[in-house]
C-alpha cells in the first residue's frame, strides 16, 4: 500500500479528523464536497526516529505494485482497505490492521466505493529488531505472519502513535509506538526467512537487478539486460518477476521511487530529483511518486523540510 494520497496534503491542523478517527467517529467535513475529497499527510516526527507516519483518506486511489523499504502498520477507522499480497487480495475494515513485511509487493485500493480512511506507521527495520529483541525476546529479524490482522485495540494505538506526534508529545508517542510493536510480534510475529539465491534464474534475476541498480538513469532494454545477465529475455523475465515479485519495468519505477525519496530527504528539489533518478522530467516524477508513495514529491519535500526546522529548533533554541 501507498503511503499518501496524489491530492494536497494537509498539515498537523488537522488532529480534529484524526481523534475523530481513533475514536471510531466520521471525520469533520470541509466544506462543500469534502465527503468526496481524499487526504493525506504524510510525515516525520523528531522525537520517534526511523518511523515514517501516515493519515489518510482515499477514495478512487489506487496504488502500484510496490514495495517499503520499512514495515508497514496500518490501522483502519472507516471503510475496507484491500491489497493484493502473497498472491491474493486481502481486506482489512474498521478496527483491522494491514501489516506489511519490508521488501514486500503489494498494492492498495478501496473495496467499497466509500473508500477507506487510515493511518499508518513505517518503522524501520532498525527501530522494529530492537523493540523485538528488547520485549518479545526474538532475535534477527522479525515480521508479520498474517497480512490482515483484527485487533481494534492495537488499531487504536496506532491511532494514538499518530495523535501524540501530532500534539508533541514525544514520550506518550514512544511509549505506544513500542507498545504496538511488541503486541504485533507477540500475536502475529516470526522470524522473517532469510532470502536466498538459488539456481541459475535466481542468480540471473540477482544479476540483473544489480545492473538495474547501477543504470537506474539509463537501463537496458529487456533484451539487453538478458544478454548481459548470460540468459534469455523471457526466462529472465519468469525468474526475475519469481525473485522479486514484479517484472524489471516495474522493479525499476520502485527503486527509482526509492531514490527519489532519499534525495527529497536531504532536500533536494523534485525538478532535480526527476534527472538523476531517471524520470524524463518531473511531471513524469510526479505521476509515479503519487502512485507509489501517495503524496506529490514536493508536499512529501515539505514535510522533511518542516520536520527539520522543527528538530534543529527544538534542540537549539535562539537565546
Amino acid at each position: 500500500m501507498g503511503t499518501g494520497t496524489g491530492r494536497p496534503a494537509h498539515g498537523p491542523g488537522d488532529g480534529a479528523a484524526a481523534d475523530a478517527q481513533a475514536a471510531g467517529g466520521p471525520a469533520p467535513a470541509r466544506g462543500p464536497g469534502a465527503a468526496g475529497r481524499e487526504q493525506a499527510r504524510h510525515w516525520l516526527y523528531p522525537d520517534l526516529p526511523g518511523v515514517d507516519l501516515l493519515r489518510a483518506r482515499y477514495v478512487r486511489k489506487t496504488f502500484l505494485r510496490h514495495t517499503h523499504e520499512t514495515y508497514v502498520i496500518a490501522a483502519i477507522s472507516h471503510g475496507v482497505e484491500g491489497f493484493h499480497h502473497g498472491g491474493a487480495d486481502r481486506y482489512a475494515g474498521p478496527g483491522g490492521l494491514a501489516l506489511i513485511n519490508p521488501d514486500t509487493p503489494h498494492t492498495g485500493f478501496a473495496k467499497e466505493p466509500e473508500g477507506w480512511r487510515y493511518g499508518a506507521l513505517y518503522p524501520s527495520a532498525d527501530v522494529v529488531a530492537a523493540i523485538a529483541a528488547e520485549t518479545t525476546g526474538l532475535r534477527g529479524a522479525p515480521g508479520f505472519v498474517s497480512p490482515v490482522l483484527d485487533d481494534a485495540h492495537t488499531a487504536r494505538l496506532v491511532h494514538g502513535v499518530l495523535r501524540a506526534a501530532d500534539e508533541g508529545n514525544a514520550l506518550a508517542a514512544d511509549t505506544l509506538l513500542r507498545t504496538v510493536v511488541t503486541r504485533l510480534i507477540r500475536s502475529n510475529g516470526g522470524r522473517l526467512p532469510a532470502r536466498t539465491v538459488r539456481g541459475a534464474g535466481a542468480r540471473a534475476a540477482a544479476r540483473a537487478r544489480a545492473v538495474l541498480l547501477e543504470r537506474l538513469a539509463d537501463p537496458p532494454s529487456l533484451a539487453e539486460l538478458a544478454d548481459a545477465v548470460g540468459t534469455g529475455p523471457f526466462p529472465l523475465l519468469r525468474a526475475f518477476k519469481e525473485a522479486y515479485g514484479m517484472p524489471p519495468h516495474a522493479w525499476l519505477t520502485d527503486a527509482r521511487v526509492r531514490a527519489a525519496r532519499r534525495l527529497l530527504d536531504a532536500g533536494h528539489a523534485p525538478a532535480h530529483t526527476a534527472a538523476e533518478v531517471g524520470f524524463s522530467d518531473q511531471p513524469h516524477l510526479n505521476r509515479h511518486f503519487s502512485r507509489i508513495v501517495g503524496v506529490p514529491p514536493g508536499a512529501y519535500r515539505r514535510e522533511r523540510i518542516a520536520a527539520a526546522r522543527t528538530y534543529k529548533t527544538a534542540r537549539h533554541p535562539r537565546p
